[in-house]
């Protein structure tokens, strides 16, 4: 039986991964998984299981009436989930709470399979995870419980989704709670994640996009990427990666590979710090040429500190441009002593 994997993103971030049949109307699949999506009738005639398809192709039939979903609402990505039956892997934003639809994030168990420490800048870090724990939609992030220390930190995906080893590209802080434990942490240990999670991921690709990665922030386009390295590419990719010190640009070379088995990918880098020995010195907003930009007919995502998204938000009103879309997340270093909200 064919069935398609169906990714139900909650308002809060929470991300919950379905399997249904070819025939299945993803209502009917979500309380069989024992979510209870939004709805009155079940007969396409209240609009109250109204939902957005940020990507997939699925058919909504013509059991429906016009005041439950309009035709421009239906051209706009707007689905009955009553009425829907995916033609093919989708994903879908659910307009409420995930503890709504009386479900929530899920943890599952990850052992150490390794750890590289890329300079004095940030470590790599890989694990191994049970295959039905690989879904996760690319941009998104889980929490890693810190083992002894009854705290969790979050970590964006680095890896491609459907992989049995997640990685996570982590920015060394000394003393802080994760870079202490990834010092002396040995092969095999085991973790919990729970998630996954975030608002922050790759939608269906329309247009040209532009990503701009801050540090760390490098994490999810490099999930992107590689979800991106196996699809055709018809839009042009550009990524403009800022740090603050020389040491601190990683993984460039894994850029690199990425630019050269992908012709319609390029990429940036530069240094904020003024006695830099890199070519570029200065912010990312200083290389979002117009080229990259194509006069707003963009989709723009950023993954960074506040200080670089507030710059970027600015740039923008400077020079009168809105592009597309523009999807961002901030995330703060971990302090050594109180958790924070979310870091890359």
């Amino acid at each position: 039986m064919t069935t398609y994997r169906i990714a139900l993103n909650f308002e809060d971030g929470v991300t919950r991964f379905v399997d249904c049949s070819a025939q299945e109307k993803v209502l009917d699949c979500a309380f069989r998984h024992r979510i209870n999506l939004p709805m009155d009738c079940s007969d396409g005639v209240c609009g109250t299981c109204k939902c957005r398809a940020e990507s997939g192709t699925y058919d909504l039939g013509d059991e429906y009436i016009e005041e439950a979903l309009t035709q421009d609402e239906a051209e706009k990505g707007l689905v009955l989930t009553c009425q829907m039956v995916p033609r093919s892997d989708c994903v879908i934003s659910v307009p409420v709470p995930s503890t709504a639809c009386k479900t929530g994030t899920g943890s599952f168990p990850a052992t150490l399979a390794d750890i590289s420490r890329l300079g004095e800048a940030a470590y790599e870090l890989a694990l191994d995870v049970p295959s039905e724990s690989t879904g996760f939609l690319p941009g998104q992030y889980v929490n890693i419980d810190v083992p002894g220390s009854g705290q969790h930190r979050s970590y964006s995906f680095s890896s491609s989704p459907g992989n049995s080893r997640m990685t996570f590209l982590i920015k060394q802080v000394n003393g802080g709670l994760m870079s202490s434990w990834l010092s002396s942490a040995t092969e095999k240990e085991a973790l919990t994640l729970t998630g996954p999670m975030g608002s922050f991921y790759l939608r269906s690709v329309t247009r040209p996009l532009l990503f701009l990665a801050g540090g760390t922030g490098l994490a999810p386009f490099l999930s992107m990427l590689s979800v991106l390295q196996e699809q055709p590419a018809n839009h042009k990719i550009h990524l403009i990666y800022g740090v603050t010190r020389d040491q601190d640009l990683v993984l460039v070379e894994r850029l690199a590979e990425f630019a050269q088995s992908m012709p319609h990918f390029t990429f940036t880098t530069c240094v904020a710090d003024s006695q830099t020995r890199h070519e570029r010195q200065g912010f990312v907003t200083q290389y979002m040429r117009p080229e990259y930009l194509h006069d707003g007919a963009v989709d723009v995502y950023l993954c960074g500190p506040p200080p670089m998204v507030e710059a970027v938000q600015k740039h923008f009103k400077t020079i009168a441009l809105e592009p597309s879309n523009f999807y961002y997340e901030k995330f703060t270093p971990n302090a050594t002593t109180a958790p924070l909200e979310k870091a890359a």
